[in-house]
Parts: C-alpha cells; structure tokens; sequence
C-alpha cells in the first residue's frame, strides 16, 4: 500500500468541549473546520474530531472503546507538567514498563489518552 498519511477519526458526543480540549488543552494545530468536524495536525497526520460519538463521564471502558490516543513525547515529566498548568487531571501521572513510561489522562468524552516516554537505546 502506497500511502501519503495517517489519519485518525474520533467521533465524539461532547463535541465543543472535545474541540476546546484538543485545540486549547492539548494545543493541537486546527488543520481544517467543517460542519460536523474539525481536523487537527498531528506529526506525520492528522486527528479528526466529528460529531456522532458516544460520551461518558469516566474513562472508558476497553469493552467500550478499545483504542487509546497514545502522543509520544522527549520528556515525559515536562509534558505532565505543562498540562498541569493548563487545568489537566491525570488518572496516572507515570505508569513504568521496561520499554518506557506513560501518562494517562483522559479527553471530554472519556476516550483514554497517553503521553509516553519511549527508553532510547543507549
């Protein structure tokens, strides 16, 4: 398969807070608006945001959703700290594994998301 990128669509209930919180929380760049939908830059894609989703006020379950947003970052502890700052509550500010660390955290409408630290190669 001979693609130009990579895309990811989420479809959301809680539309204008999910917006609000990729664009403002996360500073997510908005790559194009319409209607029902707007598309955020990601390194090497995009993340698109629509209307049709289902919402929860926790995060949702695995059997519910078994896809986490996973944003990999240099500093784990910088990036933690930054959110922080912008009002952002971790369910888990670092889970170890011997490949690296993530944080968790979750969006508007419950879906799981995680900044992680890979370990570089010595």
């Amino acid at each position: 398969m001979n693609f130009r990128e990579f895309g990811l669509i989420l479809f959301v209930e809680h539309y204008k807070d999910c917006i609000d919180f990729y664009k403002e929380v996360l500073n997510f760049k908005v790559r194009s608006v319409k209607e029902t939908l707007v598309s955020f830059e990601l390194a090497h894609g995009y993340l698109m945001v629509e209307k049709g989703g289902v919402g929860t006020d926790h995060e949702k379950t695995r059997k519910r959703n078994p896809t986490v947003l996973r944003f990999d970052v240099n500093s784990l502890s910088t990036e933690v700290s930054k959110l922080e700052k912008r009002g952002v509550h971790f369910t888990n500010k670092q889970l170890e594994f011997p490949w690296g660390m993530v944080a968790v955290l979750n969006d508007p409408d419950g879906n799981r998301i995680e900044i992680g630290e890979i370990n570089r190669a010595p």
